[in-house]
């Protein structure tokens, strides 16, 4: 086994590609391109970058920093494109794997910073979890950013890795903390190319769960993950995402129920019933909520169907409802008020009841 920092020799294959596609990320990538430096992994390392169509110094930068690299042993594969638009996050990824040579992928966003030990304890993780894709707890910058959302990424529990996966969150593991092997990517992937505005590492997570595939997480911290106005994930529309997520459900949890009750006759509740093909929409025997004004009116009619008459669904009170639940209430906003009445059902999660919040 290699030393850190022992070169790849000739005909020598890498053993983990570090999969970097960048797009105007000069304020970022010296911090990433140390980091990637700084790793204790013991085996072989490669950093496939992908440049997509940057305008800024980003391949300036990279290219300071390769000689810097090649210092430490680690190969380094550069591609890209000078278009006039970028192609995209998901088309640059695949172009950064598809010219890395690794038996095993690191996926690293521009503008985030590994720890020395990421990737030593993801291979060792994915080692003994070939079809799994592994993530980690992260730290988030700035501190305080996202609280709710960096809270139920580092502590949820490895059962709700699989059973949390309709969340407005998305994949229970983050794109940015991703590993895996190459063999098992090759028979899920490759990711969407349609480029802004597509959920492609939901879009794969989901193809993944479909393909059998595992989630682990490795519960140390080995990323800063950082948060701004330019970040990819932020031009998906929320709309998008919605409907993605409504057809992962339809696909994934409501053909294992006969009937489920909506926990949530507001808003968030009504949107998902309505967003339901006709035949999921006829397993919903009622909602349920705490709220005494909608518990009172008694039903909720959906005044948009086509049939007639126009369906009725009884709105509950949660302790006269029935399981299994599909659970539209946001965790995390009600001081532990929604979390409570939850435990005290004493319901097992993904068997009696999914989050849809």
């Amino acid at each position: 086994m290699q030393r850190p920092g022992d070169p790849v020799g000739p005909g020598q294959l890498p053993l983990v590609s570090v999969i970097l596609p960048v797009h105007n990320a000069e304020l970022w990538l010296d911090e990433c391109l140390e980091s990637v430096q700084q790793q204790d992994f013991p085996g072989t390392l490669e950093l496939s970058v992908f440049n997509d169509a940057s305008k800024d110094k980003s391949m300036t930068i990279i290219e300071k920093w390769r000689p810097k690299l090649e210092d430490s042993g680690i190969l380094v594969v550069i591609g890209g494109h000078e278009s006039p638009s970028p192609r995209g996050v998901g088309y640059s990824k695949n172009q950064a794997i598809a010219q890395s040579s690794g038996s095993y992928l690191c996926f690293l966003d521009s503008d985030d910073v590994m720890m020395p030990e990421r990737v030593r304890l993801q291979h060792e993780a994915a080692v003994q979890h070939p079809t799994s894709i592994i993530g980690c707890r992260v730290r988030r910058d700035p501190p305080g950013s996202t609280e709710r959302y960096t809270r139920w990424i580092n502590q949820l529990a490895p059962e709700q890795l699989l059973t949390q996966v309709f969340t407005a969150n998305g994949p229970t593991v983050i794109m940015p903390t991703w590993f895996c092997s190459r063999a098992w990517f090759s028979h899920v992937g490759p990711f969407d190319e349609g480029g802004q505005g597509v959920p492609e590492d939901l879009l794969f997570f989901y193809q993944h769960l479909r393909k059998g595939g595992r989630v682990l997480r490795v519960d140390q911290t080995l990323l800063l993950y950082r948060y701004h106005p330019h970040a990819a994930t932020l031009s998906v529309l929320e709309t998008t995402i919605w409907t993605h997520r409504v057809c992962f459900l339809e696909e994934w949890a409501l053909p294992q129920w006969a009937s489920f009750t909506i926990w949530n006759a507001g808003k968030q509740g009504r949107r998902l019933y309505r967003s339901l093909t006709a035949a999921s929409r006829c397993k919903v025997v009622a909602f349920c909520d705490v709220d005494e004004n909608k518990i009172r009116k008694g039903f909720y009619r959906y005044e948009e169907a086509q049939e007639r008459p126009k369906p009725r669904v009884p709105v509950l009170h949660f302790r006269a409802a029935r399981p299994p639940f599909v659970l539209c209430v946001k965790l995390d906003l009600t001081g532990g008020e929604f979390e409570e009445n939850l435990r005290s059902l004493q319901l097992q999660e993904g068997r009696d009841f999914v989050h849809f919040s």
